[in-house]
């Protein structure tokens, strides 16, 4: 095997990709994005793509297209031997969950279909049965490609399982891409429910049963869940959306949800590593956020977070003043207003001068911001665990359903999505990192610097040795950041002191400062810390560890946590000067007051 093309036909972007093994080695000869064409006048995905490839075929100087077709299998300088394809396009797999309590069912409902890719559109449960037709009216208004029904533990009751189930059936939806079709249901409820559930429904949906998610309190059974959903995505939405089902011929193997694939190689990155980690991507459509916690991966997506057209219409909506003050510059909110809105109207718009750069960044810094936020709130353990017996307790307990992720804990990030995978300078994505998520502790920072863990996702599925050689060249280590976490003091004063190689180092509160390491790979470092401060080990404790550098080195942050920007403009734009030239993230030039200089220039 020569040549490997992969794509991924996202809401906004199409984004393809060329693997080339050469000398015996798997490398990427190159990428290539295209504005998807799922919508009309083209109404055919396969535009999007062949017009990507195209440029593609351009920038690799390998022939990869005949007319309308792929040329395969691969010859010296054409040609590929396999295609492989996710895709979130038209916003990628909606689903209604169902459960008969917020707290329990349809919590662990929703962490199913988001760990299989899917963004979760609308949540019912057994208190909307008696707001009657408001709610029938909700359920089709939500448009979900899929109803996940889910409720009660076996053996217990089933009425308001088949309560739930008649709502659903009144209000009769159909599916966002097959107006004329049956909407699929998938039931993962009370096993002895599942008779009333299919009689109610099964005259006018396709009704799957699969193993309760919930079968006992103490259990939670996600995997039938998710497979199930993803067959049911590639089986009835895949299919029913404009030129997939010549892009399914094309592929090897089914055309994952982006989501699920990037989850399938973070998966393997966090059991490579033997840690905890967390990663972003930044679309055009969501904020996906990921976390893999003792083995288990956990997403979600932040659907107001955008970049795109849907940006308005989302429950993340910034005020000008939130995305201004990242910017060392007075600007005014009239500005910020008209370049927000034509972000909304022109979500495929490359920024041109280094204003409108900083004010996407900002952007970026908030949206990650809120979308970690989200995921740690979401992110919990299962209620109901320690207190079986009294159910009525499962609503006031404070000893479950306690946030899993614990940012201290996490030793790896990884940042992947345009903004931050091709930002001009990688200074400007570890930057947009360190606002947005405030890493505490040691923390190794990753970047997808190429774009393609999706590809990858992808790959795993059908050459996973293929997937695994590249996981190498894609994940570039960017930096390490060392952030002790603690009161606030003085700004100046040592909060701690690293040793790394032959240097010694002082980081140094509302100071942020990069120690190169000219050493490839990893090195130990010994962090020293002030008896109220931890960046791990607890509080006074010093931390010997193993980290990965990277290009930056060694960030050494003592801004503290959360970041406090300074609320006076003179000193708030002061202090941004001076984090972004500790990082090197713009010109020197940039910082004063040519901020409206060309990017080319």
């Amino acid at each position: 095997m020569k040549r490997i093309l992969a794509a991924d036909v996202g809401n906004i972007l199409t984004k393809v990709a060329l693997f080339h093994k050469e000398a015996g080695r798997w490398k990427l000869a190159g990428r290539a994005f295209f504005p998807t064409t799922v919508e009309p006048p083209e109404s055919d995905v396969m535009a999007g793509l062949r017009e990507a490839v195209s440029k593609l075929e351009t920038s690799t100087k390998f022939k990869l297209l005949e007319g309308a077709r792929l040329i395969t299998p691969a010859g010296d300088t054409e040609g590929a031997d396999m295609f492989v394809a996710t895709s979130s396009a038209g916003g990628g797999l909606r689903l209604l969950v169902a459960g008969l309590s917020r707290e329990i069912t349809a919590e662990s409902a929703h962490r199913a279909a988001l760990g299989a890719g899917a963004v979760v559109a609308g949540i019912l449960s057994v208190d909307d049965i008696r707001q009657g037709i408001d709610a029938i009216e909700r359920i089709r208004r939500i448009e979900p490609d899929i109803i996940l029904l889910t409720g009660g533990t076996d053996g217990g009751n089933v009425w308001d399982v088949a309560a739930l189930a008649e709502l659903v059936a009144m209000a009769d939806p159909r599916p966002r891409f097959n107006a004329c079709g049956r909407m699929p249901v998938i039931y993962a409820g009370n096993v002895d429910a599942k008779p009333y559930v299919t009689g109610l429904l099964e005259g006018s949906m396709d009704v799957v049963c699969v193993d309760n998610i919930r079968p006992v309190l103490e259990e939670e059974n996600l995997e039938p869940v998710r497979a199930e959903i993803l067959k049911v995505f590639f089986d009835r939405v895949v299919a029913h959306l404009p030129g997939y089902r010549t892009l399914s011929s094309w592929a090897e193997g089914p055309v994952k949800p982006t989501p699920a694939a990037t989850g399938d190689v973070l998966t393997h990155l966090a059991a490579k590593k033997r840690e905890d980690i967390l990663a972003v991507d930044v679309g055009g459509s969501t904020v996906d956020v990921f976390s893999i916690i003792g083995g288990k991966l956990y997403r979600t997506v932040s659907l107001g977070a955008r970049l795109s057209h849907q940006t308005g219409a989302g429950s993340f909506r910034p005020r000008p003043e939130e995305i201004a003050k990242w910017l060392p510059q007075d600007v005014d909110e009239d500005l910020v207003r008209n370049w927000y809105y034509n972000r909304v109207l022109h979500p495929t718009t490359v920024p041109e001068t280094f204003e409108d750069l900083m004010l996407e960044q900002g952007f970026v810094r908030e949206a990650l911001k809120v979308s970690l936020e989200q995921h740690i709130s979401l992110t919990r353990g299962l209620k109901g665990i320690h207190q079986r017996r009294q159910i009525g307790d499962l609503f006031h307990q404070s000893s479950t359903g306690e946030s899993l992720v614990n940012p201290m804990k996490i030793r790896t990030i990884v940042a992947s999505g345009i903004p931050l995978s091709c930002a001009p300078r990688l200074s400007q994505a570890v930057l947009m990192l360190l606002d947005g998520l405030m890493p505490q502790g040691i923390t190794d920072l990753v970047v997808d610097e190429k774009c393609v863990l999706p590809h990858l996702g992808a790959l795993f599925e059908v050459c996973r040795d293929v997937a695994e050689e590249l996981i190498e060249e894609a994940l570039v280590p960017a930096g390490t950041c060392i952030s002790p976490v603690g009161p606030k003091v003085p700004p100046g004063r040592v909060i701690a002191r690293v040793k790394v190689l032959d240097k010694t180092c002082d980081i140094a509160s509302g100071e942020l400062l990069t120690v190169p390491i000219e050493r490839e790979g990893p090195v130990t470092i010994e962090v020293i810390v002030r008896r109220e401060f931890d960046v791990g080990g607890g509080k006074g404790n010093h931390v010997v560890t193993t980290v990965h550098p990277g290009a930056l080195g060694l960030i050494l942050d003592g801004r503290g946590r959360p970041l406090a920007i300074p609320e006076r403009p003179a000193d708030r734009k002061a202090a941004l000067r001076k984090w972004f030239r500790s990082v090197k993230a713009f010109p020197d030039l940039i910082l004063s007051d040519a901020v409206r200089a060309k990017i080319a220039d």
